[in-house]
């Protein structure tokens, strides 16, 4: 099978023991970076010396078939250099190709940047959006386009674009949308900066050093009566999505309840 196995995104000591398990019984490591996982397994004690294999950015979806067939007669366990592969790192194209071919992905779960920025951000975390890396190029377009986002909003950010991303930040979300800027993640000097989108902007305008997670607060429903918000799901539906996903959708940017959206739209037709 293939193995997707969570590494720590900073402090050691959150390696799990099934990882140090995995590691020290693996035949074959597909790895973002070997000489990443030859330093975390002397750091951890693990002797065993298995097939390294490299499996990143630039030949993820070249290896996936020569690794697939591998796991066919074996497990191949997989590993980026922190947090679960196929999560902002290499693994998606490999647990694709398993899956069209029928051989089974499982998981040990552990350390996840998202997931940790969001739990200690202090935003809703009832729902929420992973968006990646923001983009070098047409940064403030593409958060434009998610500035109606009701859900809390997680990106990864580098240290030296944080400051403009966070200006374009207050420009596109308003300057007095909630951001919370989490740094070095587990690490000794971990940091977790709250304020309003134009407070961070010109608190990190100089920059700022280390692994960076920017979790953004979602934005305020806005008021609607049920006419204007009908004629919303009616044009959605138009546009090709599916009644109920308009109704949801509406409904969230509103505060409108979901049903009598989408009873409304069912007595329209």
């Amino acid at each position: 099978m293939i193995i997707l196995a969570a590494t720590p995104i900073g402090n050691l000591g959150d390696a799990s023991r099934r990882l140090i398990e995995a590691l020290g019984n693996a035949e074959v490591i597909a790895s973002e970076d070997t000489r990443t996982t030859i330093h975390l397994m002397r750091a951890l004690g693990v002797e065993n010396r298995p097939r390294l294999i490299a499996l990143h950015e630039h030949n993820e979806t070249e290896r996936a078939g020569e690794l697939v067939e591998l796991a066919r007669d074996g497990d191949v366990l997989v590993l980026s250099d922190a947090g679960m592969p196929a999560i902002s790192d290499p693994g998606f194209p490999l647990v694709a190709a398993a899956a069209a071919a029928g051989v089974t992905v499982t998981a040990l779960p552990g350390p996840s940047a998202v997931l940790t920025a969001l739990a200690v951000s202090g935003l809703p975390t009832d729902r929420f959006v992973f968006e990646g890396f923001l983009p070098r190029k047409g940064r403030a377009a593409h958060l434009r386009s998610l500035a109606a986002e009701p859900r809390t909003l997680v990106f990864f950010e580098s240290p030296h674009r944080l400051a403009d991303a966070l200006a374009d930040v207050a420009a596109e979300f308003g300057p007095d949308r909630r951001v919370v800027v989490c740094r070095e993640l587990t690490k000794l000097h971990e940091e977790v900066a709250r304020g309003t989108a134009a407070e961070l902007a010109e608190r990190f305008a100089e920059g700022t050093r280390g692994e960076i997670c920017l979790v953004v607060e979602g934005a305020p429903a806005r008021a609607s009566d049920l006419p204007t918000a009908l004629a919303e799901v009616q044009s959605l539906v138009e546009s090709g999505v599916r009644l109920k996903d308009a109704a949801a959708e509406v409904a969230a940017a509103t505060g409108l309840p979901k049903r009598d959206l989408y009873e409304a739209a069912l007595r329209a037709r």
